[in-house]
């Protein structure tokens, strides 16, 4: 669909023939037209900008890892310069304005959810590679604009995502797990296939599409945890992130991080969860679209 986003993540539909992805390697959001392919800055937000999620007044929540030096991973032929940022959450203005939420206390903030009463769940691993001892959490920003943390002890909590009951889910290593009352946790699938999982979103009938990264496609699971399909992308790469999107939301954008592609598969038999919108620190929920 289009080219030229270097280590895309976080693909965000956001209605009317466009859609939102973050570079982790640029430290931006860019805006796509899905119709003609064409590309723009939508943010510099500095760092490795990860996760997003659409807010109602247009502009976008952002989870800021503070930044991963490329210089010595062997992807990029001319590796992208280092900005490293301050970790947190970070709001992206449409006019391109962009300042932090929350900064103080994080690790690698990497993916988020917004729940339907206007929490906003996020994953806050360490750095990749992660160390022997599990240091990753899930946290939440409240109404109130407080932060709190749901679950610890993750090896490396990746992406989140909410059911269609409300259950929160997250990638944990290799699988994936439901996070419940009280950080209590229980696998609904511990090995997800060789190149396990990043993010990952729903349909309506609560199966995960999950963005299966050296396997280079997005792998579908069952609510019980069977794996009923993968969507492959041809040649080499690495996938990051995928999300519903279109009019009717049958269409899955993935975020094909290397070589740097976003691409679509249309007309998916059955349509994506809608997301909810973050109504920002203080406002009343509105309804999901």
């Amino acid at each position: 669909m289009c080219d030229g986003i270097r280590f895309g993540e976080g693909p965000v539909w956001c209605g009317g023939d466009t859609l939102v992805v973050t570079s982790v390697a640029d430290g931006a959001l860019y805006r796509i037209d899905v119709g003609t392919g064409a590309v723009d800055l939508f943010a510099d937000v500095g760092g490795g900008a990860n996760g997003a999620a659409f807010a109602v007044d247009g502009s976008m929540l952002v989870t800021q890892n503070g930044g991963i030096d490329f210089s010595s991973t062997g992807l990029f032929a001319e590796p992208p310069e280092f900005r490293s940022a301050t970790p947190g959450l970070q709001l992206a203005r449409p006019d391109g304005s962009v300042s932090y939420i929350a900064d103080r206390g994080f690790r690698a903030p990497n993916d988020l959810v917004v729940a339907d009463d206007g929490r906003v769940f996020f994953t806050d691993p360490p750095q990749y590679p992660p160390p022997e001892t599990p240091l990753g959490r899930v946290m939440v920003l409240e109404r109130d604009g407080s932060i709190g943390v749901v679950a610890e002890g993750f090896h490396y909590c990746n992406g989140i995502a909410c059911t269609p009951d409300g259950v929160l889910v997250v990638v944990e290593n290799r699988g994936l797990q439901t996070v419940g009352e009280g950080g209590a946790r229980e696998w609904i699938i511990e090995e997800l296939g060789p190149g396990g999982g990043d993010g990952f979103c729903l349909d309506l009938d609560g199966r995960y599409y999950v963005a299966s990264t050296s396997d280079h496609g997005v792998r579908v699971v069952d609510p019980d945890g069977t794996v009923v399909d993968f969507l492959p992308i041809d040649g080499d790469g690495i996938t990051t992130n995928c999300c519903f999107g279109g009019d009717d939301l049958r269409t899955l954008f993935a975020t094909d991080a290397v070589p740097g592609r976003v691409v679509a598969w249309e007309g998916l038999p059955t349509p994506g969860l809608a997301m909810t919108p973050w109504p920002g620190p203080g406002s009343s929920v509105p309804s999901t679209p």
